[in-house]
């Protein structure tokens, strides 16, 4: 299937789960998540979770990587270019609702791809050659293009993932691991 079906499936599937089902599965893909070797990571990127979309919820995440002395970044959307702008995540930062229901930090320090050595990226459904489909408006495939190349991708979806995405473009970056209930 390509993209476009794809993603008209998998947000029904997402949207069809109850709360109880997302919660189960979150406490299987945290625990897998708490299994990384992480004693490299300085910075770690997450996406600020869409409560309205299903998406998984990184704040136990966060927290984790937190309490384990890594430093947070979270990023902001433009629109305009759909581009991404990172600032570090602090106990004390503020965050705002953007136009589409995300939250994004309103001040503190930016920061920059090149600092990060591990992103957390969203998605809707990924391959087995760990390609993803997003909502579709490229804002990660142009991020990941600008990390460093040994960043490490992850990717977090609640399906496992499906044979093969049909319309994969040169510009789709492959995730290094995908992390899904087993």
């Amino acid at each position: 299937m390509n993209k476009q079906e794809l993603r008209r499936i998998y947000k029904q599937k997402r949207a069809a789960l109850s709360f109880e089902e997302i919660r189960e599965l979150q406490e299987n893909m945290y625990q897998q998540v708490y299994d990384l070797d992480i004693s490299a990571v300085k910075n770690v990127h997450f996406f600020l979770s869409i409560e309205l979309l299903k998406e998984i919820d990184t704040a136990p995440l966060i927290a984790y990587f937190r309490a384990k002395n890594k430093r947070i970044v979270v990023s902001k959307c433009n629109f305009k270019d759909s581009s991404l702008t990172h600032f570090y995540l602090e106990e004390n930062s503020i965050l705002e609702l953007n136009k589409f229901g995300v939250m994004e930090p309103i001040d503190g320090e930016q920061t920059y791809e090149p600092v990060l050595d591990m992103i957390f990226i969203p998605l809707l459904i990924s391959d087995a050659k760990k390609y993803r489909v997003g909502y579709g408006k490229g804002f990660y495939d142009r991020f990941l293009l600008k990390c460093r190349e040994d960043a490490k991708f992850i990717g977090l979806n609640f399906f496992t993932p499906i044979q093969e995405i049909e319309d994969i473009d040169d510009f789709d970056i492959p995730l290094h691991q995908v992390i899904y209930p087993l």
